[in-house]
């Protein structure tokens, strides 16, 4: 099956192509397995509808797209199926001056956040006194050695 056709003026005309073939061409994904998980998800609308992996898109579709904490609003300029250098693939769609000012707002705010008290993942020793803690403070009683009468 032809990619395109030709308009009367001779010119080709892109079909509309797979949701997740875009977003795949557009480097929003490394594969296109996680663009399907994350449309499966609910992580994209197209037109403020909710998508599916095959439904197919076409230019000056509206895409918000949520990887979080960022959402990306976008408009839709251009198909393609195979995915190019990342050059082209900024050419493909067009975002929003809302969105980039609030993802800049967002990454000022993060960065004026502290800094993660734990880095990585916890020691076998860091992991023994989380789990003491958990154990004893987990049922709200006190866990401290009381001394009987008999004694």
């Amino acid at each position: 099956m032809p990619k395109h056709v030709e308009n009367l003026r001779g010119n080709p005309v892109a079909l509309p192509i797979r949701l997740d073939k875009w977003l795949w061409a557009a480097r929003f994904f490394k594969t296109r397995q996680l663009a399907i998980d994350a449309i499966n998800a609910g992580r994209l609308d197209i037109n403020n509808e909710r998508a599916k992996p095959a439904r197919t898109i076409k230019i000056g579709d509206v895409l918000l797209l949520r990887k979080p904490p960022y959402a990306f609003h976008l408009v839709v300029k251009s198909l393609v199926e195979k995915r190019g250098s990342a050059l082209i693939a900024r050419g493909l769609y067009e975002e929003t001056t809302q969105s980039i000012a609030a993802r800049e707002q967002l990454v000022r705010e993060q960065r004026d956040l502290p800094p993660p008290l734990f880095k990585g993942r916890p020691t076998k020793q860091d992991r023994r006194a989380i789990q003491k803690f958990e154990r004893y403070a987990g049922d709200g009683e006190s866990h401290a050695r009381t001394v009987r009468d008999d004694e």
